[in-house]
């Protein structure tokens, strides 16, 4: 694929090209649960600016914190505590139910929303161990709920835009990829939960930054991973309770192509992700941090691929919603989820033998 062919390719794509919904359709009303600065900072704000969804009940652990934070926002109808959404108390007051508590607390807000019949947007990873991860899926499944883990860069156009030009050969045949992200969380405080291993799962840097090379290579190549190997350690007394302040790993995905990836929660910030191919090469840099830019080498030639500048987050929120009010169900639903959780998995049980670990 030549660059003209690739420029020509690109220039066909349109924003949103995920959209079946009418901008009149909706809106999807929204249970939050989980009040913490994420919550507050980042899906508050995408579903104010979103086209076809609003916030309109606000779940803490705090009745004081619900009642501050559902004050703020005009539309929200009500805060309650997380024993009275379990309680289906306010349950005619939204239709869908976004989870965002720490890893381990995921399951139980799942199980109380498939009951109440509700859709399910949950945050990832979906749990904190792969047995909690499989209840979700049955749970899902069970109650025939409607349910997408949250993984923002799907609906990335930058992403989407690498994931067309892969499926048209314009690197040729994926060979191996290389995926980093980092970040800083000593100033966050030593008792923030994803240093801690009851509620955080395997540990703090793969489960919650690792994951986002593993899926996006995932969604980009549409292949599974296969096979890991790890190496990861902890040093920092921040890191006492989990193994994973630094973490390196490969993955072995279907179709030969092997990944090797980075992360720590101890280090700058950074995000990139490259896929190197045939006859050319694909790099997101930056990938995760909220927003990706496209940059495609073929030959000799490197180009800049414009995509939309987009709140992640809104996308993320927006796609969810369209699935809904289309009546289809998401790319990434607990089954899917449910493949990262086992590799994240080995990727931690990889370290810990120093093995190859199979999935």
């Amino acid at each position: 694929m030549s660059v003209r062919d690739i420029e020509a390719y690109i220039s066909s794509f349109t924003h949103r090209d995920w959209q079946e919904s009418n901008e009149s359709d909706g809106p999807i009303r929204f249970a939050l649960v989980g009040l913490g600065w994420w919550t507050r900072d980042k899906a508050m704000p995408a579903i104010e600016n979103s086209t076809f969804c609003e916030t309109t009940v606000v779940v803490s652990s705090s009745a004081e914190k619900a009642n501050t934070v559902a004050a703020e926002h005009e539309s929200v109808e009500i805060g309650i505590t997380y024993e009275e959404f379990h309680e289906d108390s306010a349950a005619d007051a939204y239709d869908a139910v976004y989870i965002c508590t720490p890893n381990a607390r995921h399951l139980e807000f799942v199980e109380s929303a498939a009951k109440n019949g509700k859709a399910i947007l949950c945050e990832k990873p979906m749990e904190a161990t792969v047995e909690r991860a499989e209840h979700i899926v049955d749970t899902c499944n069970a109650a025939d709920a409607t349910a997408m883990i949250a993984y923002r860069m799907h609906t990335e156009p930058a992403v989407r835009r690498a994931r067309n030009l892969i499926d048209a050969g314009a690197i040729g045949d994926p060979v191996h990829v290389h995926g980093d992200m980092s970040q800083s969380i000593l100033g966050w405080g030593r008792e923030q939960w994803r240093l801690d291993s009851d509620l955080v799962g395997y540990g703090a840097s793969v489960m919650d930054l690792g994951i986002y090379s593993v899926n996006t290579t995932r969604f980009i190549l549409t292949a599974d991973p296969i096979a890991v190997q790890s190496m990861m350690r902890s040093d920092h007394e921040y890191f006492t309770d989990v193994p994973d302040e630094v973490a390196a790993f490969s993955v072995a995905f279907e179709g030969g192509v092997y990944a090797t990836c980075t992360a720590s929660q101890n280090a700058t910030l950074n995000s990139q992700l490259r896929i190197v191919g045939t006859e050319g090469s694909l790099l997101l840099e930056p990938a995760f941090h909220m927003s990706s830019s496209l940059c495609v080498t073929v030959g000799n030639a490197t180009m800049d691929i414009d995509t939309e500048q987009v709140d992640q987050m809104e996308e993320e929120f927006d796609y969810f919603a369209d699935c809904l009010l289309t009546d289809r169900e998401p790319y990434a639903n607990p089954e899917h989820g449910f493949v990262d959780m086992r590799a994240l998995a080995a990727v931690y049980e990889a370290a810990e033998t120093g093995e190859t670990v199979d999935i």
